[in-house]
């Protein structure tokens, strides 16, 4: 559920152009001399009382490689949330598939939970360099809700990954020990009484 709710805040940063907000002077006085400005991902928006203006940014090429690396970083975020949610969801205790043994379901835990990570891992180096690189290039600035929202949502898959991948079940190595030696002291069992009864 963390690492849901984690993935949420990814797709939200990488879905809207809050990222930073840049001001020459201060915020309070930005606002009132209409020279507000938003940075995102994909568009550098102007905020103003009366307007909300946004220019995309589509030339790809010429756009800072701090751009460019933290969207393929979020997008890759955003598109690995999927099938890892999928996977920690296919192997809680409630769900089977089949009569698939235990140790199917606990490998398919520990890979969900290397995905969150991963997820995780995309989102924090986004979300630390993209401010880094526009405070070089811009200067004064605050940070905006959707940066919030991508710190907030790698911490959640950072700890719910971890929590997943460490803390997924017993190992299926010590399922198939603790029931070779189970059938052994069956065996045993079953040989002593048998015993007896042929000496009777």
């Amino acid at each position: 559920m963390i690492s849901c709710f984690g993935w949420i805040g990814i797709i939200v940063a990488t879905a809207t152009n809050e990222w930073v907000l840049t001001c020459k002077y201060g915020v309070s006085t930005c606002k009132k001399m209409d020279e507000l400005g938003a940075r995102g991902l994909w568009a550098d928006c102007v905020i103003s009382t009366a307007l909300y203006h946004c220019k995309s940014l589509n030339q790809i090429l010429s756009l800072p490689a701090y751009i460019q690396t933290s969207r393929a970083l979020m997008i890759t975020a955003s598109i690995l949330g999927l099938p890892a949610i999928l996977l920690v969801m296919m192997s809680l205790p409630c769900i089977t598939l089949g009569s698939e043994p235990q140790s199917i379901k606990h490998k398919r835990s520990v890979l969900g939970g290397v995905l969150v990570l991963l997820v995780a891992f995309c989102g924090i180096i986004s979300t630390v360099w993209f401010p880094i690189g526009v405070h070089h290039d811009s200067g004064l600035m605050t940070f905006g809700y959707s940066l919030y929202a991508g710190w907030v949502g790698s911490a959640l898959c950072l700890f719910g990954g971890s929590m997943i991948s460490c803390c997924s079940g017993e190992s299926p190595q010590y399922d198939e020990d603790r029931y070779y030696y189970a059938k052994q002291g069956e065996d045993t069992t079953a040989s002593a009484n048998h015993a007896k009864s042929a000496q009777v």
